[in-house]
């Protein structure tokens, strides 16, 4: 079993910047992936960032705002977030894939709203 928990989500102006943070427990190792999804009111569960061991990939609509990284000897990934639009607010969901199985936060909601 895997358990994550994220944090770090609130409300923020246009143009700011917010860091989301995802601890993960259990039998996860530094190789598997983790990733950053989020999902707006009415629509899908979109993936935003996923990182692995010497890569990571990113959605082309964040692409040059946000930076996901991995710190393996506190087995948490971030999210940084910059130069926030409007159309960023979601609850965004940390993943983890272990054993072949998805693992999700509880989420974690990001208002970007002047």
């Amino acid at each position: 079993q895997v358990q994550l928990v994220e944090s770090g989500g609130g409300l923020v102006q246009p143009g700011g910047s917010l860091r989301l943070s995802c601890a993960a427990s259990g039998r996860i190792f530094n190789f598997n992936p983790m990733g950053w999804y989020r999902q707006a009111p009415g629509k899908q569960r979109d993936l935003v960032a996923r990182i692995r061991t010497g890569s990571t990939n990113y959605a082309d609509f964040v692409k040059g705002r946000f930076t996901i990284s991995r710190d393996n000897a506190k087995n948490t990934v971030y999210l940084q977030m910059n130069s926030l639009k409007p159309e960023d607010t979601a609850v965004y969901y940390c993943n983890a894939f272990v054993g072949g199985e998805d693992y999700w936060g509880q989420g974690t909601q990001v208002t970007v709203s002047s």
